[in-house]
């Protein structure tokens, strides 16, 4: 009976330092998102776009993560398709602002999508390491933390990307960052879903 009890609570213990963490990962990604998509918005930078839907699908995606903690592994697998389709759409939507950037082109301010980017990168390494410690805890966790990973290299693209357009003049820097940033969201998206897919069969 001891032993029993041991493990419930043990459990209860892992389930109430998951919830703590997805709320304050949460919520530094709701906040990310309103901040640099106005960003976004007023540098015309689609690199810098992507990176406040990234914010956006990892908010929703703790949101959900905190609804599956104590699920299920089948409840847990579902929810893992849906972070994964999630990402698939915002990286659709920023591939059809890549397109849209190839016929109207822009030039981006580079200093504000270097700026926000760097601010983006500190926020989400905080998160990161937050969550690292949860890694292997099962695969809601584990692909929350795939999540904020992804955003550690897309905040360093769109910086990398802001000095190119700084050195060249040119916005086809920010196009190609973000298109890359496509790929990575793509790839991501496959992998939770083909993932997840195999234990919901």
């Amino acid at each position: 009976m001891g032993s029993c009890c041991d493990n419930d609570c043990t459990l209860e213990q892992l389930q109430k330092q998951q919830r703590g963490t997805l709320l304050i990962v949460l919520a530094i990604n709701a906040v990310m998102f309103f901040v640099v998509a106005y960003a976004a918005i007023y540098s015309s930078s689609s690199a810098l776009l992507s990176d406040s839907l990234d914010n956006l699908g990892d908010a929703l995606t703790y949101a959900l993560s905190l609804y599956a903690v104590s699920k299920g592994a089948k409840t847990k697998a579902r929810v893992a398709l849906f972070k994964g389709s999630l990402i698939l759409i915002a990286a659709c939507f920023v591939a059809g602002q890549v397109v849209y950037r190839l016929f109207i082109p822009t030039l981006p301010i580079f200093d504000v999508m270097g700026g926000f980017s760097l601010l983006s990168l500190a926020a989400n390494a905080l998160c990161l390491f937050l969550l690292t410690r949860h890694r292997s805890d099962d695969l809601n966790m584990s692909s929350v933390w795939e999540c904020s990973r992804n955003d550690i290299a897309t905040n360093l693209s769109v910086f990398i990307a802001a000095s190119l357009v700084w050195l060249t003049e040119s916005g086809w820097p920010d196009i190609a960052v973000a298109s890359c940033l496509v790929i990575l969201l793509m790839r991501s998206a496959v992998g939770i879903i083909k993932t997840s897919w195999k234990q919901l069969t």
